[in-house]
């Protein structure tokens, strides 16, 4: 059968084949190309939007894996913060305790990592929060790891320098008083001797005749830096190291120089009356870190405990400093 479209002639009454003319079939081409382009959009668009390739099915898989190993590895990484923390707690109130170390302040173990725009690569994706949040929580937990590696160190080196620490720290009575009601007054508010007013007294003073032996209660150096003390008269400071400085102060004699080492024991003055002072009597401080702390609590070398009770209660009496 011959190919092509033929019509009925009435004034032939013949069938006439049709002629299509060269636009004419540009024009159904065109028009059977668009209508198939938008059926194939159209098929597309309904099958990505409610059908998965097996590809996206596997990749689906995949992230929901992700997913559940990235929550798995939140909580691991909280579980190991609590653990760290729990071992910075000791380290600041047992390890660095027993050294005489201070704890390291909250401010340098929680110091920020970077700036704002560290996790910038990893935003854009689908559990970008997440992976952000997680990866903050890891370089935070380096952090604090690092910053408590470089705190065992330092314990690891006081340590080892125990013994050196022992003997510095101060630890027995500046004079050798076998009568505890020589301690004439405490550490705590008391009324100036001279002034006649309630003032902040730093230290503790021990009467004594003139002469009367001082001994460094520690292991130090002598600090250059002893005059400029008001009132204090002949003074002798030690450092001791480890934060610790001992005052001896009115002395009637400096037996020891400037820059010089001295041993606990060694004697390195006498009992004097020098500067502000009512009558001959030593007056001793204990600072830590330059604070004034009560030097009764550093007497444990060579007092038994019934003498340490009775010093502790002569010292808490209110009654009148010497200086």
């Amino acid at each position: 059968m011959a190919k092509g479209k033929y019509h009925f002639n009435p004034h032939t009454l013949e069938l006439e084949k049709v002629k299509v003319q060269g636009k004419e079939l540009l024009k159904r081409g065109g028009y059977y190309l668009l209508s198939g382009i938008v059926f194939a959009t159209i098929t597309l668009y309904l099958s990505y939007t409610f059908f998965n390739s097996p590809k996206e099915l596997m990749l689906r898989r995949e992230n929901k894996q992700y997913a559940l190993q990235l929550e798995l590895m939140n909580e691991r990484v909280d579980f190991l913060t609590k653990v760290l923390k729990d071992i910075e707690e000791r380290d600041d109130n047992i390890y660095r305790t027993i050294f005489e170390a201070e704890p390291i302040s909250k401010g340098e173990r929680d110091a920020g990592i970077g700036g704002a725009d560290r996790y910038a690569s990893l935003t854009g994706f689908e559990n970008s929060k997440n992976i952000m949040a997680t990866t903050q929580k890891i370089d935070q937990l380096s952090r604090k790891l690092y910053i408590q590696s470089k705190s065992f160190d330092q314990v690891y080196k006081l340590a080892k320098g125990k013994n050196q620490m022992l003997a510095s720290i101060p630890a027995i009575q500046p004079i050798s008083n076998k009568d505890l009601s020589r301690l004439a007054s405490g550490f705590g508010y008391r009324i100036h001797p001279v002034y006649k007013t309630m003032r902040m007294h730093t230290g503790i003073d021990f009467t004594a005749p003139i002469g009367t032996p001082v001994y460094a209660t520690g292991d130090g150096v002598v600090a250059g830096n002893a005059d400029g003390y008001s009132g204090y008269g002949k003074l002798i400071v030690i450092n001791h190291g480890y934060g610790y400085s001992t005052f001896y102060a009115h002395l009637s004699k400096i037996n020891v120089k400037p820059g010089q080492r001295v041993k606990r024991g060694d004697v390195i003055g006498l009992v004097g009356t020098s500067g502000i002072s009512t009558g001959p009597h030593l007056h001793y401080e204990v600072r830590k870190n330059g604070e004034p702390i009560n030097p009764i609590n550093y007497f444990y070398q060579d007092l038994s405990p019934e003498e340490f009770e009775k010093i502790i209660e002569i010292s808490s009496r209110p009654n009148q400093s010497l200086s």
